[in-house]
């Protein structure tokens, strides 16, 4: 039976147009895409266009996604296991 610890998606690494990566928590990188998608809500792709708030915008991108087109750069992040399961 898999591990739990397998399914855990708590820790991301952001990595932002300039490269310098960046390693967050989920909430963390819920600020970083809200404040993403409020400043290029003119520039949403057309699937995050049919909802109506950012914070739905913020939930499709973490679900869905792992970049974003902004007009400053290709943001990306990617779930990452920080720790050894016990006992592995």
């Amino acid at each position: 039976m898999p591990d739990s610890m397998m399914y855990q998606e708590d820790n991301y690494v952001v990595l932002p147009p300039s490269m310098q990566e960046q390693f967050v928590k989920l909430p963390e990188l819920e600020d970083i895409l809200r404040g993403l998608l409020a400043q290029n809500q003119d520039r949403l792709p057309v699937d995050l266009q049919k909802f109506p708030s950012i914070e739905q915008q913020v939930e499709c991108l973490i679900k869905t996604a792992c970049e974003f087109e902004s007009e400053d750069g290709t943001w990306q992040w990617f779930v990452v296991r920080l720790e050894k399961p016990k006992g592995k």
